[in-house]
């Protein structure tokens, strides 16, 4: 029978559940990266949560390992590029602790609220500061959640119990879903100006790190409380601080930090900041839960071969893998470019498999292109629950095959329904296999792909190619290639380009300052081979 180590301490229900399933298990926690190197090699399954390290050295020495199970969502500590190399499936278990986190961001909101932890500093040395600590209602005050995903559908959730008032931003939240939760959807800057409260959900990505700076903050409300569960990075603490020092914010509750463990930080020490270290899935239910998932997970996949919430893998058999290979290069290609120029929530997804392509199993290569497109949205998303994330969010996900070819003897062409647009992109392969570009929004354009590009989307109007390139040139960037569409119906123009480095997100905004530019969007493509 498969062999398991538990080698991070977790809930007994993890072993409980490996030996009822007939797995032989064992427990070996806070071992040395040289001990765990010894000992990997007699294992085929390998349960973890944060603290053990899986490198490529542990993985050179883990001979027979299959599958890494991590309890909890985070794989920071397990290098799932090398994994993928040494065919080892990587699996987290993402929903295990959603309920957990959002109780504790309404924990922090409410001792933020009565100012509870100085309360009871206070009083624990003896002092009676009864007038001290004037506290404000939750009832009737607006909460404002920043990233309306799983886990801020909980807080809502819990929050209207509390006949709060919530409104929500998310780029990705259709009004369907809003109006199904019960709250009203804005825009950031509306959501700062109308909270009396504001609770953040959303990952950590380019387009969110920094989301809460210095000028959003100067749009809040007099008095706003924050609390941020989520990420360290997503607030500027700096800016954080001087909002706190004017009196704009009028306190802070935090679990997370731009640099942890977070030994020190200036809004440390501070009256009107609460701190946590990093507690939002520290419940024994959570725990319990996530170590049940892993152990499940793990036990289906080394018993029967099913794969649940697998990072780095499709579900694909021996005999489909040869044939499936360019076409998951390519399905990769298009989700992530689409993922990465929308701009508004994705209300409907089709994809259509042309020619060649028809004749595949396509469900692997749907969930892949889904799981691309999602990726801007959540981090937690995997080719795996892909299509229960976008059930979540309300997407509408249909697929369908046209034997003959039209343009190209293969093609995949998805088309993506948002509330301000439909846009259709097209990609095919090349003679030798690799994934290019046919068409975006009706732009005929053959680009093949990168791992650092830029997306330009400008009025086609004469001087705007020199004037990119001048700017690129002055800030050191090489380009590549130059892959332009245009688009006569509306006088505009599509451009990918390939440069040397990736584009910084300050140069970005330059771009956006240069003539006739209506979008420009950094693109990153990984594993497209």
């Amino acid at each position: 029978m498969p062999k398991v180590l538990i080698s991070d301490k977790m809930s007994s229900r993890a072993e409980e559940i490996f030996k009822s399933r007939g797995l032989e298990v064992d427990i070996i926690t806070e071992m040395s990266p040289e001990e765990l190197k010894r000992k990997i090699g007699e294992y085929d399954g390998l349960a973890v949560r944060s603290s053990t390290k899986v490198t490529a050295d542990i993985l050179d020495a883990a001979t027979k390992l299959k599958v890494i199970g991590r309890a909890g969502i985070g794989v920071d500590n397990i290098d799932t590029n090398y994994a993928t190399t040494k065919g080892v499936i990587v699996m987290n278990t993402p929903f295990g602790n959603a309920v957990t986190t959002a109780e504790h961001a309404l924990s922090m909101m409410m001792a933020l609220a009565r100012q509870i932890p100085q309360a009871n500093a206070s009083t624990h040395a003896g002092k009676w500061e009864k007038k001290k600590f004037m506290g404000v209602e939750l009832y009737s005050k607006t909460l404002g959640i920043v990233g309306c995903g799983n886990i801020g559908a909980i807080v809502a959730s819990r929050a209207l119990g509390l006949h709060m008032k919530v409104i929500a931003y998310d780029p990705f939240l259709t009004q369907e879903r809003a109006e199904k939760l019960g709250i009203e959807r804005v825009e950031l800057k509306d959501l700062m100006q109308r909270s009396d409260f504001v609770t953040i959900h959303t990952p950590l990505n380019d387009k969110t790190r920094g989301l809460i700076n210095a000028e959003m903050l100067a749009l809040a409300k007099p008095g706003l409380r924050l609390i941020n569960c989520a990420r360290g990075g997503l607030v500027v603490e700096k800016d954080l601080l001087a909002a706190l020092e004017s009196g704009q914010v009028a306190g802070a509750a935090l679990d997370v930090f731009e640099e942890e463990p977070a030994h020190e930080n200036p809004l440390f020490g501070r009256d009107d900041v609460i701190c946590t270290p990093h507690l939002g899935a520290s419940t024994t239910e959570a725990q319990v839960n996530v170590a049940i998932q892993v152990a499940e997970q793990l036990s289906d996949y080394l018993l029967n071969g099913a794969i649940t919430n697998a990072l780095n893998m499709p579900s694909i058999s021996a005999e489909e893998a040869p044939k499936l290979k360019p076409y998951l290069g390519l399905a990769r290609s298009i989700g992530a470019l689409a993922g990465q120029i929308g701009e508004s929530a994705i209300t409907e997804v089709s994809i259509d498999y042309t020619g060649h392509a028809a004749h595949l199993n396509t469900g692997p290569l749907s969930a892949v292109i889904l799981a691309e497109l999602l990726k801007p949205i959540t981090d937690q998303v995997n080719m795996v629950n892909a299509m229960s994330i976008a059930k979540l969010k309300g997407i509408t996900v249909s697929e369908s095959k046209t034997q003959k070819a039209d343009d190209y003897t293969t093609a995949i062409r998805i088309t993506v329904t948002s509330e301000k647009r439909k846009r259709a992109l097209t990609g095919t392969l090349n003679a030798a296999g690799y994934p290019r570009i046919v068409e975006i929004e009706g732009a005929k354009i053959e680009a093949s792909i990168g791992a650092n590009m830029l997306f330009i989307r400008n009025e086609d109007k004469p001087g705007f190619i020199g004037a990119l390139g001048v700017y690129l040139g002055e800030k050191g960037y090489n380009i590549g290639h130059f892959y332009l569409g245009r688009k006569e119906e509306d006088q505009s123009a599509l451009s990918m380009i390939s440069l040397d480095r990736a584009i910084e997100q300050d140069d970005i905004k330059g771009i956006l300052n240069l003539p006739h530019i209506l979008q420009a969007q950094k693109l990153e493509f990984e594993n497209i081979g």
